[in-house]
């Protein structure tokens, strides 16, 4: 009779571990096999052109403005709840070095000054593509966010140093993301952030 509560337990687990790989496959990206050629690969999101020079040049149609946003507002979640809890290097691919290095100073930071930071993302506002460009191989986005986030930082002793665990903060930040057309790795990695 309790083998009945087994398959339902086991069946609750691969809908789970289903959930997260595919939520994992859609922030991280998916290899396809076909990473050498790049203006193929992005052929569904940029409309490539290639001149006579080895020089490849893009241009976002609305439906790769539209899929672009759809992708960084997820990255955009993610990084600000994974840096919030101090789990750097579950973002670690979303980072370029020097952003990586930077977050993972500050959470190192607060660690040793005892510091907790408390967050709670309510959503995103809007999302807009504020510029975007090409220097050579480099693919450049930048991006203007406005969300909600509740947000208070604590002592070791839960005394509130800064924010408000009650109140729901508005938040404008300009980030920038970029991809490499000539890498294997199809994913966009965030380079700058700007308050």
């Amino acid at each position: 009779m309790n083998y009945s509560f087994e398959y339902i337990d086991i069946i609750l687990l691969a809908m789970i571990a289903g959930f997260i790989f595919l939520r994992l496959r859609g922030i991280l990206g998916k290899k396809t096999g076909h990473e050498e050629d790049m203006a193929s690969s992005f052929a569904h999101d940029f409309d490539f052109k290639k001149p006579s020079v080895k020089k490849v040049i893009y241009k976002f149609d609305e439906d790769a403005k539209k899929e672009f946003i759809k992708g960084a507002k997820i990255a955009y979640e993610t990084i600000i709840t994974s840096f919030a809890n101090g789990k750097i290097s579950e973002i670690k691919s979303l980072l370029n070095k020097d952003v990586y290095n930077a977050f993972n100073e500050a959470v190192k930071e607060r660690s040793l000054k005892q510091i907790k930071n408390e967050t709670t993302f309510i959503g995103i506002n809007s999302a807009e593509i504020k510029d975007h460009n090409q220097s050579n191989d480099l693919l450049e986005v930048s991006v203007n966010f406005i969300s909600e986030i509740i947000t208070c930082v604590k002592d070791k002793d839960n005394k509130i140093l800064s924010g408000d665990p009650q109140k729901i903060k508005k938040v404008n930040d300009t980030w920038k993301f970029a991809r490499n057309i000539n890498s294997q790795n199809p994913n966009w990695q965030l380079i700058e952030t700007e308050v």
